[in-house]
């Protein structure tokens, strides 16, 4: 499985999930947000190529007229350094920059994770000097055009 690889998990921990593990996150995500004001929005990354899975990109659209897009990526490591990631965020972000709905895109990068700064970097968003409790970074992109809260 693309996403089975320990070494995924360098930066956020953890281990892989079993075989039914997914399966259960998959059934919770695709059942959609207990909140019905959130939105879980979830893409596979596919090779061009053959079409073989190669990650996933995710955003988290908060609540409000004028919300926060939380985004995530996860790129199997065969297809790791090969641009997967940040042509998918780049496309992430930009789609979700069309949302009227959306203010704010916003990314938490592990700061040794030097990869996924770069894929951040290369969707245009930019860190914003906080830090969380988890050592994470928060980088930001304000969508907004000026329609809403900005990017903070």
């Amino acid at each position: 499985m693309v996403l089975s690889d320990p070494a995924l998990h360098a930066f956020i921990g953890g281990v892989p999930d079993t075989l039914e593990e997914l399966r259960a996150r998959y059934r919770r995500i695709t059942a959609g947000s207990p909140d019905p004001g959130v939105s879980w929005l979830n893409w596979v990354v596919r090779a061009r190529e053959g079409g073989r899975l190669a990650g996933t990109v995710q955003a988290t659209v908060g609540p409000g007229p004028v919300a926060e897009a939380e985004v995530a990526w996860v790129v199997g490591t065969p297809w790791q350094g090969r641009g997967f990631a940040s042509e998918a965020a780049r496309a992430l972000v930009g789609w979700l920059g069309r949302r009227p709905d959306v203010a704010v895109v916003v990314a938490h990068v592990h700061p040794a994770h030097h990869a996924s700064a770069a894929v951040a970097s290369a969707a245009g968003l930019v860190p914003s000097g906080e830090v969380r409790e988890d050592g994470e970074a928060r980088w930001v992109l304000d969508v907004s055009g000026g329609r809403g809260r900005s990017g903070s």
